[in-house]
């Protein structure tokens, strides 16, 4: 969890139910919240010209989301969408900082975690320019395997959508299913009425 409830709460934070696919933040808005989920599920998108979703970010229950403007004082670089009925909990920017300034061992929290998805993003943007789909696809099954994220850790059934797995490497579903295909007959996952496992 990032930041304990009760030490939310205790500065002033407050509960916020999120109907599904309702929108949070959009992109390029003023930032004015901490968002961290309480439950459910978000996703911090950026929509191309043409109108696809291209997911920055896919947040679980205990995880922030859209914490840029905290920071540089910018507009909001995606949006988020709850994925499920959801309920986040937010605490005003400044009262954010102020807690930081309070607690630095908080700040280092946050710098670890944005350096994280950093460094996922480099791997991401390497993987897509010089590999092929089933590569990418592989790595970041990997990625998240390693991480206990978005995989069944007693089933190892994959938690995305493959529509998900697309928006997230920005390659086209029918090519992450063809690469999904191609992985399981390569013995890398196993795909058993229409779920996948890794």
């Amino acid at each position: 969890m990032m930041i304990d409830i009760d030490t939310l709460l205790a500065w002033g934070a407050a509960y916020k139910r999120i109907e599904p696919e309702e929108i949070i933040f959009n992109e390029g808005s003023e930032g004015h919240f901490y968002h961290q989920l309480v439950s459910g599920s978000v996703r911090w998108v950026t929509i191309t010209d043409a109108g696809r979703e291209l997911i920055q970010y896919m947040a679980e229950p205990g995880e922030c989301f859209g914490e840029l403007p905290l920071f540089d004082n910018g507009n909001y670089a995606g949006s988020a969408i709850a994925n499920c009925e959801s309920v986040i909990i937010r605490l005003h920017r400044d009262i954010f900082r102020q807690l930081l300034k309070e607690q630095p061992e908080m700040h280092f929290l946050f710098s670890h975690i944005m350096t994280e998805r950093m460094r996922f993003k480099f791997m991401m943007l390497n993987e897509l320019a010089h590999n092929s789909p089933e590569h990418c696809i592989s790595v970041l099954l990997s990625y998240f395997k390693k991480r206990k994220k978005f995989i069944c850790s007693n089933c190892t059934q994959i938690q995305l959508t493959r529509q998900q797995i697309a928006d997230m490497t920005g390659l086209r579903v029918e090519t992450v299913i063809r690469a999904m295909k191609s992985l399981e007959n390569k013995g890398c996952l196993v795909i058993d009425k229409g779920k996948v496992f890794c």
